[in-house]
């Protein structure tokens, strides 16, 4: 009985109603492009690469081309080398695979692993490619030439357009109307009637906030939009205001960007944490809410940290921005060090490139574009700026580079004061260990196992970057042969191609100020004695010449060169070179060590071990000792070995009780810039010709920034994007704005404007949008109210009445208001299906996230908390993640490998690529989630609770149900219908825990309604 009325309450609320088609599921092209740009950027270099010299134009090896889809679908002696759709039935992924000892192609070189996922996805795709038959050869042009791309309608200077003249003058509430009523007038159409207003309050509510209106707000505003026509427009301006202001407002519109930056939190390979990614979440939230300029939202994502700032609260911000271009999927584990960095140089080229151009620049990574004017030196033109800045540091497994937030003076205190206790025990435990170790060697006694050779850079105090971590010019050697060193080892330049060799160690400082600098190296006679060593820093740039054949006078380590001043800007740097040296010279590492620690290092170092010195040699010859080193037969202290166990304990429990400095993902610019070579196919063993750093061609109408020779060209790659002249990035961000408010772009292909994306409905409308929201002072608030306040955006989404007189006669027939507009819609929808001439609105479907935070909202679960690291717990991967937290659901972690199954279920955009447009499926399993799922399920019984301990009759609960669930009070019939499911007789002494029961399936039911999930 109960699950026959569970049915009738489902289909009351709509779950079998047919949808009118919407014209956002209508990708037309989107597919076929996509598949397109996977081919040309990841396929046919691999093939190319790897197979065209068996299976190409001047050789086909068995009868097999594989440069052309006829080659590949006719085969060759042993058939069809591949079957679309069918990868098991795929002879060449048999082939690539290895698995066959008789059959392994390539034969010379198995392809990695990634390289035959790419073929496998490509066939799962289709195995989609141009339809011309053989690939033509990668030096000649094929794609358009500059002088032809600029005939194309996106790469012309936007221009702003006079709005058209339209026969029905009423309609229009401003000049965006008119570019829309112009068109449809021209086709013999006219716009659909104004939604409702409860349609409308909650359409409004979504698009702004993405939040549901209480029963109590949207009664308000059906009030307000009651009280007469001429009360309509202030009536929802006053709305939308209010809205703007409001802190969810960054809450959803900075998710629609986090789609666009490819925002993650994670990567797929072992699942590697990002722990500090949240704080560009928080940044772009807090950018909305503020209503940062567009253009200054651009060059802080680009270039943020070479800004000037005018706080420290300003250059955190900044820097945090730069994040943008440290989040891509990359693979850490490549240990081909040059191809994992442009890999990810591509991939940071690709979010740029589609996310503020809508270009698919990275199809020209290994030749010209086949499609659009931009050449492969364009591409290296922009990835020389790139490979300028470094994004990794380099170990067997690479990383990510994270550095200290920078923070006021007063925040820094408890950081210092920590840092500086742990320096200071880690000094006494290591005097503690080097007194163990002698007092063991002259009672005879096997030694106990000690750190006083090898040593880790973090058992020294400041900050120690290791000959691992520095960049290497030239070719040094890894040695081991002296046993004092500090990391895995030292490299030497085995004394040759003096001039040629450069070591450079560039510090993650925590915070700005002055530093002891110290260099770490291991003495021996066939050392250089005039090593030069340079220390660029905010003083400027002071040499220094080493005698490397001397022991180093501080612990018989390191050699101080003085003290410097430094900034977070990523242009403080320690340079060793071999120019005009005899003999071996040799780097172990640098240390950077703040002032205020020296007196405190001084203090608990005594008996034997050096005291802190500056003692500095800035001409060529030998360094001074000081009277620390010269006594090394010191008597060191009475210390046990409990004593060094119970050091090593407190060690232990400071580091995991004290304070931990708050990092940042960001990059760093090099301190040697230039510019890079073309990579022939993309091969990075095959460099070509030298490339200067630069711009997109097409894209340049004005002037050229010129970079600036001692930095990357990040800065001038901002001002560049950020430029009135450039045509692309206001088109493309007044198309996202429409897409995010309308369900479909004016240009719908929203990622990629070339000449393979689709053309825009209404070219003059988004130049008039364009060049608003550049003189608005590229006010992304101003141009969200706009297209809000306009009557195209407020038009219902179906067949509504109008007013107007019975009687009108439509072919000869009489009709009423209903059936005129019921046809009429008919006939609109059989002219323009898709909505191209926006005569209606979109019938749009929630997104995941607004799913999710309206059952929250229901249930009253949901958390209204803003911003901070919501990843519970130390998470080193993420595999098997539970979420649990009921924030709104912009706060879930991110994690590529662990979505919220809700997420999974309802297209949440791929973390790993730009999506600038979700897809927007209808598949059984969103149903079947929402009857099943536990957490829906979980949610429908809190709503029931709270329904049932609220005052008033079933009648009433009801009734704020639909309006709290559906945005609407239910009809007639559905009330009657809930009330008779609601009121069954319950049996034996569970009335109460049935009763509850039975409101938690209607609940459910609401929740798994048409009406709940639909936004029109």
């Amino acid at each position: 009985m109960k699950l026959m009325l569970s049915v009738a309450v489902l289909c009351a609320v709509g779950l079998g109603q047919p949808l009118a088609p919407a014209a956002d599921e209508a990708q037309p092209g989107g597919a076929s492009a996509a598949g397109l740009e996977f081919y040309e950027k990841k396929i046919r270099p691999l093939l190319a690469e790897n197979c065209f010299e068996c299976h190409g134009e001047q050789k086909h090896k068995g009868g097999l081309r594989l440069d052309s889809r006829e080659g590949w679908a006719t085969g060759g002696d042993s058939g069809p080398a591949l079957v679309p759709g069918a990868v098991e039935a795929s002879r060449l992924i048999k082939a690539v695979r290895y698995r066959d000892k008789e059959f392994q192609m390539p034969p010379k070189q198995r392809l990695s692993a990634q390289q035959v996922a790419d073929l496998e996805q490509w066939i799962k795709l289709g195995a989609p490619a141009p339809r011309t038959a053989p690939a033509v050869a990668v030096t000649k042009r094929p794609g358009l030439s500059l002088e032809e791309g600029r005939k194309h309608w996106a790469y012309q200077p936007p221009q702003k357009p006079a709005p058209p003249a339209v026969k029905d003058a009423a309609w229009p509430r401003g000049d965006l109307d008119r570019f829309i009523l112009a068109k449809l007038e021209a086709k013999g159409l006219k716009p659909v009637a104004d939604a409702d207003p409860q349609t409308l309050g909650r359409r409004i509510y979504f698009d702004l906030i993405g939040l549901p209106p209480t029963p109590e707000e949207a009664a308000a505003f059906v009030k307000e939009y009651e009280a007469g026509i001429a009360h309509q427009p202030a009536a929802i301006a006053q709305l939308v205001d209010r809205l703007l202001a409001s802190p969810h407002y960054g809450e959803r519109w900075g998710r629609h960007w986090l789609d666009v930056a490819r925002y993650a939190e994670s990567v797929t390979l072992r699942g590697f944490v990002f722990p500090e990614a949240w704080r560009y979440r928080d940044y772009v939230i807090a950018a909305f809410n503020r209503d940062l300029p567009y253009d200054r939202f651009m060059r802080e994502q680009v270039s943020g940290d070479l800004l000037p700032a005018a706080n420290v609260a300003e250059r955190a911000r900044q820097l945090t921005a730069t994040t943008f271009l440290t989040m891509g999927n990359n693979v850490y584990e490549e240990q081909d060090k040059k191809q994992l960095e442009m890999d990810a140089i591509d991939e940071q080229l690709d979010v740029i490139s589609k996310a503020f151009l809508a270009q698919t620049v990275t199809c020209a990574r290994c030749h010209d574009h086949k499609f659009d004017p931009i050449p492969t030196r364009d591409y290296y033109a922009l990835a020389g700026i790139l490979k300028n800045s470094r994004l990794l540091s380099h170990e067997n497994v690479s990383k990510w580079i994270e550095v200290p937030l920078p923070l006021a003076p007063e925040a820094e205190e408890p950081y210092l004061k920590q840092e500086a206790q742990l320096a200071a025990l880690k000094g006494r435990l290591q005097s503690a260990k080097e007194a163990a170790a002698k007092r063991t060697a002259a009672s005879g006694k096997e030694p106990v196992p000690t750190k006083a050779g090898a040593l880790a850079t973090k058992d020294f105090p400041g900050v120690v970057v290791d000959d691992a971590q520095a960049k290497v010019v030239g070719n040094w050697r890894k040695s081991q042969f002296g046993k004092n060193y500090i990391g895995d080892g030292y490299l030497e330049d085995e004394d040759k191609d003096k001039g040629s060799k450069t070591l450079t160690f560039i510090p993650e400082l925590p915070r700005p100020g002055k530093y002891e600098v110290r260099l770490a190296f291991l003495a021996a006679p066939n050392r250089a004695t005039n090593t030069p060593v340079i220390v660029f820093s905010a003083d400027g740039e002071r040499t220094f010449h080493i005698n490397q054949r001397v022991t180093p006078p501080i612990e018989g380590r390191f050699v101080s060169l003085g003290q410097h001043k430094f900034e977070l800007n990523g242009q403080g740097f320690v340079i060793v070179a071999n120019e005009g040296t005899q003999g071996h010279v040799v780097a172990d590492a640098v240390q950077f060590l703040p002032v205020e620690m020296l007196e405190t290092l001084a203090a608990v170092k005594s008996n034997g071990t050096a005291k802190a010195t500056t003692d500095l040699d800035p001409k060529p010859g030998p360094i001074k000792k000081t009277a620390a080193a010269k006594n090394p037969s010191a008597k060191p202290a009475k210390t046990t070995d409990e004593d060094v166990k119970k050091l090593e304990e407190e060690l232990k429990q400071l580091t995991e009780s004290g304070p931990k400095r708050p990092m940042v993902m960001t990059v760093k610019e090099e301190p040697q810039v230039g510019d890079i070579r073309v990579l022939v196919r993309g091969s990075v063993h095959n460099p070509g010709d030298l490339v200067p750093r630069g711009f997109l061609q097409i894209a340049t109408l004005g002037p050229t920034p010129v970079i600036t020779p001692k930095e990357s060209g990040r800065r001038e790659l901002g001002e560049w994007l950020a430029s009135r002249e450039n045509p692309l990035p206001a088109r493309v961000m007044a198309n996202r704005v429409w897409h995010w408010l309308t369900g479909a772009g004016l240009v719908r292909t929203t990622d990629n404007f070339g000449t393979m994306g689709e053309a825009p409905s209404h070219p003059e409308l988004l130049d008039y949008l364009a060049t608003r929201f550049v003189a608005e002072g590229w006010s992304v608030k101003k141009l969200v109210r706009e297209v809000v306040l306009s009557r195209t955006y407020q038009l219902a989404s179906g067949p509504s009445v109008q007013s107007g007189k019975d009687g009108t006669k439509l072919n000869g027939r009489k009709l009423n208001t209903e059936s005129l507009n019921t046809e009429y819609f008919s006939r609109a929808a059989a002219a323009d299906p898709e909505n191209r001439l926006c005569w209606r609105a979109n019938r749009r479907r929630l997104d995941a996230e607004c799913i999710r935070d309206t059952v929250l909202a229901v249930s009253g679960q949901l958390q209204l908390a803003v911003g901070g690291a919501t990843i519970k717990g130390t998470v080193n991967a993420d595999y098997g993640y539970q979420h649990t937290d009921t924030r709104r659901s912009v706060y879930a972690p991110v994690f590529r490998n662990a979505l919220p199954e809700l997420f999974a279920a309802f297209d949440f955009a791929d973390p790993s690529v730009v999506s600038g447009k979700r897809n927007t499926s209808i598949v059984a399993p969103q149903a079947l989630f929402l009857l099943n799922h536990p957490f829906v399920r979980e949610q429908a019984k809190a709503a029931a609770r709270g329904a049932l301990a609220a005052a008033g009759d079933d009648a009433k609960r009801i009734e704020r149900a639909y309006r709290t669930a559906l945005g609407r009070p239910p009809t007639a019939a559905e009330t009657k219908l809930a009330l008779t499911f609601l009121s069954a007789p319950a049996d034996g002494q569970e009335i109460e825990g049935k009763r509850l029961d039975a409101w938690a399936e209607f609940y459910q039911a609401l929740f798994a309604s048409l009406d709940f999930r639909y936004l029109n």
